[in-house]
Protein backbone atom coordinates (compact mmCIF):
# COMPACT_ATOMS: atom_id res chain seq x y z
CA UNK A 1 0.00 0.00 0.00
CA UNK A 2 1.51 3.36 -0.95
CA UNK A 3 1.82 5.65 2.32
CA UNK A 4 0.46 9.21 0.43
CA UNK A 5 -2.51 11.68 2.04
CA UNK A 6 -5.71 11.62 -0.32
CA UNK A 7 -8.48 13.90 -0.87
CA UNK A 8 -11.34 13.52 0.80
CA UNK A 9 -14.41 15.72 1.41
CA UNK A 10 -17.03 14.95 4.39
CA UNK A 11 -21.10 16.21 4.04
CA UNK A 12 -20.99 19.82 5.26
CA UNK A 13 -24.91 20.49 6.48
CA UNK A 14 -24.36 23.80 7.63
CA UNK A 15 -21.45 27.03 7.29
CA UNK A 16 -20.88 29.92 10.02
CA UNK A 17 -18.20 31.87 10.63
CA UNK A 18 -18.69 33.25 14.20
CA UNK A 19 -15.43 35.26 14.05
CA UNK A 20 -13.74 37.04 11.15
CA UNK A 21 -10.19 38.85 11.94
CA UNK A 22 -7.70 40.81 10.29
CA UNK A 23 -5.84 37.72 8.00
CA UNK A 24 -7.95 34.64 9.87
CA UNK A 25 -11.22 33.21 10.47
CA UNK A 26 -13.20 30.75 12.44
CA UNK A 27 -15.32 28.48 10.87
CA UNK A 28 -17.80 26.43 12.02
CA UNK A 29 -19.67 23.05 10.33
CA UNK A 30 -21.66 20.30 10.56
CA UNK A 31 -20.46 17.54 9.77
CA UNK A 32 -22.07 14.02 8.80
CA UNK A 33 -19.51 11.06 9.91
CA UNK A 34 -19.24 7.76 8.74
CA UNK A 35 -21.96 6.37 10.62
CA UNK A 36 -24.48 8.91 9.63
CA UNK A 37 -24.28 10.94 12.82
CA UNK A 38 -23.86 14.87 12.57
CA UNK A 39 -21.02 16.65 14.59
CA UNK A 40 -19.63 20.12 14.88
CA UNK A 41 -15.84 20.92 14.44
CA UNK A 42 -14.78 24.33 14.84
CA UNK A 43 -11.31 25.19 12.99
CA UNK A 44 -9.06 28.44 11.62
CA UNK A 45 -9.29 29.44 8.19
CA UNK A 46 -5.65 30.50 7.10
CA UNK A 47 -5.10 31.48 3.99
CA UNK A 48 -1.41 29.92 3.99
CA UNK A 49 1.75 30.43 4.18
CA UNK A 50 5.33 30.07 3.01
CA UNK A 51 8.91 30.07 4.92
CA UNK A 52 12.52 29.65 4.12
CA UNK A 53 15.61 27.27 4.97
CA UNK A 54 18.17 29.56 3.99
CA UNK A 55 21.56 27.79 3.48
CA UNK A 56 24.62 29.50 2.94
CA UNK A 57 27.82 28.04 1.98
CA UNK A 58 29.43 27.09 5.56
CA UNK A 59 26.19 25.16 6.31
CA UNK A 60 24.79 27.52 8.38
CA UNK A 61 20.74 28.73 8.07
CA UNK A 62 19.64 32.19 8.59
CA UNK A 63 17.37 32.24 11.71
CA UNK A 64 15.43 35.20 13.41
CA UNK A 65 14.09 35.89 16.92
CA UNK A 66 11.02 36.95 17.53
CA UNK A 67 8.56 37.52 20.39
CA UNK A 68 5.13 35.15 19.59
CA UNK A 69 2.67 36.57 22.37
CA UNK A 70 0.31 33.25 21.69
CA UNK A 71 2.65 31.10 23.05
CA UNK A 72 4.58 33.70 25.02
CA UNK A 73 8.30 33.02 24.24
CA UNK A 74 10.72 34.38 21.47
CA UNK A 75 10.85 31.87 19.27
CA UNK A 76 14.08 31.06 16.91
CA UNK A 77 12.76 30.86 13.13
CA UNK A 78 13.21 31.26 9.89
CA UNK A 79 11.90 33.15 7.65
CA UNK A 80 7.75 33.07 7.15
CA UNK A 81 5.31 34.78 6.60
CA UNK A 82 1.44 34.53 4.99
CA UNK A 83 0.15 34.31 1.49
CA UNK A 84 -1.88 37.45 1.53
CA UNK A 85 -2.90 37.44 -2.10
CA UNK A 86 -5.10 34.85 -3.14
CA UNK A 87 -3.52 32.32 -5.93
CA UNK A 88 -0.03 34.39 -5.43
CA UNK A 89 3.08 32.44 -6.58
CA UNK A 90 4.88 30.76 -3.44
CA UNK A 91 8.10 31.27 -4.48
CA UNK A 92 7.20 34.77 -5.37
CA UNK A 93 6.22 35.37 -1.96
CA UNK A 94 8.95 33.56 -0.49
CA UNK A 95 11.32 35.52 -2.33
CA UNK A 96 9.46 38.35 -0.89
CA UNK A 97 9.82 37.05 2.88
CA UNK A 98 13.48 36.57 2.20
CA UNK A 99 14.33 40.24 1.39
CA UNK A 100 11.94 41.44 3.84
CA UNK A 101 12.72 40.07 6.92
CA UNK A 102 16.77 39.21 6.43
CA UNK A 103 17.67 41.49 3.13
CA UNK A 104 19.10 38.34 2.01
CA UNK A 105 18.31 37.14 -2.21
CA UNK A 106 19.09 33.29 -3.22
CA UNK A 107 20.00 32.11 -6.89
CA UNK A 108 19.00 28.49 -6.19
CA UNK A 109 15.29 27.76 -4.74
CA UNK A 110 14.06 24.29 -4.06
CA UNK A 111 10.96 22.62 -2.46
CA UNK A 112 11.77 21.33 0.44
CA UNK A 113 8.45 20.19 1.97
CA UNK A 114 5.05 20.78 2.19
CA UNK A 115 2.67 20.36 5.61
CA UNK A 116 -0.30 20.83 7.55
CA UNK A 117 0.43 23.02 10.57
CA UNK A 118 -2.12 21.82 12.86
CA UNK A 119 -4.76 19.70 10.37
CA UNK A 120 -7.23 18.81 13.28
CA UNK A 121 -7.91 22.70 14.03
CA UNK A 122 -6.78 24.79 11.41
CA UNK A 123 -6.46 24.59 7.27
CA UNK A 124 -3.32 26.50 7.17
CA UNK A 125 -0.78 24.94 4.94
CA UNK A 126 2.75 25.81 4.53
CA UNK A 127 5.03 25.21 1.93
CA UNK A 128 9.16 25.74 3.16
CA UNK A 129 11.67 25.92 0.01
CA UNK A 130 15.27 25.66 0.41
CA UNK A 131 17.12 28.76 -0.60
CA UNK A 132 20.87 28.20 -1.32
CA UNK A 133 23.47 30.19 -3.40
CA UNK A 134 22.89 33.37 -1.20
CA UNK A 135 23.86 36.80 -1.28
CA UNK A 136 23.07 40.45 0.20
CA UNK A 137 20.01 42.03 -1.56
CA UNK A 138 19.76 45.25 -3.14
CA UNK A 139 18.51 48.90 -2.19
CA UNK A 140 17.47 50.22 1.40
CA UNK A 141 16.42 47.31 4.15
CA UNK A 142 12.72 46.80 4.28
CA UNK A 143 10.72 49.18 6.96
CA UNK A 144 9.76 46.95 9.83
CA UNK A 145 7.40 47.31 12.70
CA UNK A 146 5.45 45.91 16.00
CA UNK A 147 7.15 42.52 17.08
CA UNK A 148 9.03 42.30 13.81
CA UNK A 149 11.35 46.12 14.98
CA UNK A 150 12.75 43.39 17.94
CA UNK A 151 13.69 40.68 15.97
CA UNK A 152 16.77 39.17 15.76
CA UNK A 153 19.15 37.86 12.80
CA UNK A 154 21.94 35.12 13.30
CA UNK A 155 23.46 32.18 10.89
CA UNK A 156 23.49 28.94 12.50
CA UNK A 157 24.78 25.69 12.10
CA UNK A 158 22.77 23.23 10.43
CA UNK A 159 24.23 20.71 13.64
CA UNK A 160 23.06 23.08 16.07
CA UNK A 161 19.64 23.55 15.14
CA UNK A 162 19.21 19.85 14.55
CA UNK A 163 20.59 19.03 18.22
CA UNK A 164 18.34 22.38 19.40
CA UNK A 165 15.33 20.81 18.06
CA UNK A 166 15.75 17.13 19.53
CA UNK A 167 16.86 18.67 22.34
CA UNK A 168 13.16 20.39 22.93
CA UNK A 169 15.07 23.78 22.60
CA UNK A 170 13.45 24.68 19.40
CA UNK A 171 9.95 24.51 18.76
CA UNK A 172 9.41 26.57 16.05
CA UNK A 173 7.34 24.18 13.45
CA UNK A 174 8.90 25.63 10.47
CA UNK A 175 12.30 25.69 11.47
CA UNK A 176 12.33 21.73 13.12
CA UNK A 177 10.30 20.35 10.53
CA UNK A 178 12.74 22.43 7.68
CA UNK A 179 16.04 21.94 9.15
CA UNK A 180 15.14 17.81 9.73
CA UNK A 181 13.81 17.47 5.90
CA UNK A 182 17.08 19.13 4.99
CA UNK A 183 19.03 16.53 6.78
CA UNK A 184 17.20 13.77 5.13
CA UNK A 185 17.63 14.84 2.48
CA UNK A 186 21.48 15.51 2.20
CA UNK A 187 21.47 11.85 3.56
CA UNK A 188 19.65 10.63 0.64
CA UNK A 189 19.33 11.78 -2.77
CA UNK A 190 20.68 14.94 -2.13
CA UNK A 191 19.71 18.43 -2.10
CA UNK A 192 19.76 18.82 -6.02
CA UNK A 193 16.82 16.20 -6.08
CA UNK A 194 14.18 17.75 -4.04
CA UNK A 195 11.27 19.07 -6.21
CA UNK A 196 11.85 22.20 -8.75
CA UNK A 197 10.67 25.95 -6.75
CA UNK A 198 7.47 25.79 -9.04
CA UNK A 199 6.09 22.26 -8.00
CA UNK A 200 2.66 21.97 -7.61
CA UNK A 201 1.16 22.68 -4.75
CA UNK A 202 -2.60 21.14 -4.18
CA UNK A 203 -3.48 22.73 -1.37
CA UNK A 204 -2.38 26.25 -2.61
CA UNK A 205 -3.05 25.80 -6.29
CA UNK A 206 -1.33 28.70 -7.80
CA UNK A 207 -0.79 30.66 -11.46
CA UNK A 208 3.17 30.15 -12.38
Amino acid sequence: MAIKDTPEEWTVTATTTPFTGNKTSVRTDEVVMPDGSTVTRDYQVHPGSVAVLALDEEGRVLVLRQYRHPVRQKLWEIPAGLLDIPGENPLHAAQRELYEEAHVKAGDWRVLTDVYTTPGGCDEAVRIFLARDLSEAEGERFEVSEEEADMELARVPQAELVRGALAGELHNNCLVVGVLALTAAQAGAGPDALRPADAPWPARPFEA
